[in-house]
């Protein structure tokens, strides 16, 4: 029962996440909907985690080479996700008020990415692997 709760959790911040993503866009003063894009970073920032965790055997409890460049490339990607509505409103393409919504439904949306780890990354009988 505690997985069911935390899953509703999860999905419950993830929504909120989304929701300030797209008022940072939809929202009439500021109308554009480049700041969208960060759905890519969404989507690719959990991918070298799950290829790590695949890959490397855990059988070694020191540093694994595999494991840290799978972190490197996601801090890459979190970095990224939140360069990119900077780089929009410096350039005037999207407002600063948008910048900060999409910003914060960043935080939400990685920090709910990190708790689905943190809840569903053990090996123990429920977990993200049996998906």
């Amino acid at each position: 029962m505690a997985g069911i709760k935390a899953l509703v959790g999860l999905s419950f911040s993830g929504a909120i996440g989304l929701t300030f993503l797209l008022l940072g866009c939809a929202l009439e003063q500021y109308g554009v909907y480049w700041p969208l894009f960060v759905l890519i970073f969404y989507i690719l920032s959990p991918i070298p985690t799950f290829i790590s965790r695949r890959v490397s055997d855990d059988t070694d409890s020191s540093s694994n080479a595999c494991r840290e460049l799978a972190y490197f490339l996601t801090t890459g990607i979190v970095v990224s996700s939140f360069g990119l509505p900077i780089v929009l409103a410096r350039n005037s393409t999207i407002q600063w008020g948008a910048c900060g919504l999409v910003m914060t439904g960043n935080a939400v949306i990685f920090l709910t990415i990190l708790g689905f780890f943190v809840v569903f990354g053990g090996g123990d009988d429920f977990s993200w692997e049996q998906w």
